[in-house]
């Protein structure tokens, strides 16, 4: 089974995937709950190849280790999980 970076990598560079299909639900744990976002929504540092970056609704930024990425959808559909 690939690991969410190689997929979210493969989401990123391969052309014939549109990014706007794809969203990732990733475990916060102050709210304790898997927070979606869609994949518009994330940045991928150039200087951190762990992690990846989200900016939420009162502009805060967020640091998210690959580990904490729980789920992957495209189109709607559940395409990956993290088994717990």
């Amino acid at each position: 089974m690939k690991t969410a970076q190689e997929i979210l990598n493969q989401i990123r560079w391969d052309e014939r995937l549109s990014a706007d299909n794809f969203m990732i639900g990733y475990f916060d744990r102050v709210e304790d709950t898997i927070i979606k976002v869609t994949f518009k929504e994330i940045r991928f540092p150039a200087d951190h190849h762990f992690l990846f970056e989200v900016i939420d609704e009162e502009g805060d930024l967020h640091s998210i280790p690959y580990h904490r990425v729980k789920e992957i959808y495209q189109n709607g559909r559940l395409i990956w999980h993290r088994n717990k």
